[in-house]
């Protein structure tokens, strides 16, 4: 049995001509049996793979170091320690299919040249190998995250293009979900958010979706106040000053709120009195604002300076938490009618 050591010193050219020799065979017999290929899904068309490999490899230097992993290793098979063959398939007339994880927990020991080997399993059947890393577009969710495949790429078009880093330095990554997730972050448009985070990640999301209408008055309070601490927007008179909110409540909270608008800023006016004087025709927005000033004020204490920063979109010196949202408060709120007013002796 040839050494690990011998395989890494092989040529990647001998071990692509297998492969060829693979696909030849399978495309051919695939034109004279498509109705046996077309039930050859999942682990039987591993298991065909494997037995074309097998027969492909004799006399070569690959010969009797070809073996399957069974359950849910990456890759489905792996040839003398240092090769692996990853097996994925769709019935749909296209070369799209949800890839592995771009954590790759499960990947086997030593194994460090991974190819492809995709079928296309309706008529007529047909089955393309490359490279893994040149068939990988896009990263998307499932339960965690992971590659998007696409046989069609062109040169320059994967996902680690994108990222300006090789497949096999992400791999090596101690957290390349950051890297992807970080990548992903910077793409976002006004109003988007991810809605996938990973354990490392100092913010959770919840398992259960829940209505706005369900939680607590405890909860409602909560989240309106970490509203005005996390969206100060909500204080304008922005069209679009709710979509933030919105969109953070359903991705980190689950939390579907369908009249957000209603519960900030319902209309009306109301007085507030502080320090013996009184202003009246104040909107219900600043109302409210002002009644959660002193639980606001410690809640920011507690936040982490990195995480608001990333909220408010801009940097502030370390202590001044508390003095940097006041004022996006205030230049939010001078953009609706707040004449007579003290807006700065109300807040701060």
């Amino acid at each position: 049995m040839k050494s690990l050591f011998s395989f890494h010193m092989q040529d990647d050219r001998a071990f692509e001509e297998l492969l060829a020799k693979v696909i030849d065979f399978m495309n051919r017999e695939a034109l004279t049996f498509p109705k046996m290929y077309t039930g050859l899904l999942g682990s039987k068309l591993e298991d065909k793979v494997v037995e074309v490999l097998q027969q492909c490899a004799v006399g070569t230097c690959f010969e009797d170091q070809i073996v399957k992993y069974s359950g849910q290793r990456f890759p489905d098979i792996v040839i003398g320690g240092y090769y692996g063959v990853e097996v994925k398939t769709t019935k749909a007339n296209h070369w799209k299919s949800t890839g592995s994880s771009v954590a790759e927990g499960t990947r086997v020991e030593d194994v460090e040249r991974v190819y492809l080997l995709f079928g296309k399993m309706c008529e007529p059947v047909c089955f393309v190998c490359k490279p893994y890393e040149e068939c990988l577009s896009e990263v998307v969710v499932t339960h965690s995250p992971r590659y998007l495949v696409d046989m069609n790429l062109s040169k320059g078009e994967t996902i680690f293009d994108k990222l300006g880093i090789p497949y096999d330095e992400l791999r090596c990554q101690p957290n390349p979900i950051r890297t992807i997730l970080d990548y992903y972050r910077s793409r976002l448009k006004e109003g988007e958010e991810l809605w996938w985070l990973d354990n490392d990640h100092s913010k959770v999301s919840n398992l259960v979706i829940r209505m706005w209408s369900s939680l607590s008055p405890q909860e409602k309070q909560r989240y309106q106040i970490k509203g005005f601490i996390f969206f100060p927007e909500l204080l304008s008179n922005r069209s679009d000053k709710f979509n933030r909110m919105a969109v953070w409540l359903a991705t980190q909270e689950g939390v579907v709120c369908p009249n957000l608008r209603d519960i900030f800023s319902a209309g009306g006016k109301e007085c507030i009195t502080k320090n013996g004087e009184s202003y009246s025709g104040v909107s219900k927005v600043i109302g409210k604002l002002y009644r959660e000033l002193s639980a606001i004020k410690e809640f920011i204490q507690q936040v982490d300076d990195a995480e608001l920063q990333e909220y408010w979109k801009c940097q502030f010196n370390i202590g001044e938490k508390w003095e940097t949202w006041c004022q996006l408060a205030i230049n939010n709120l001078e953009t609706i009618n707040t004449t007579g007013i003290p807006l700065k002796k109300l807040i701060c």
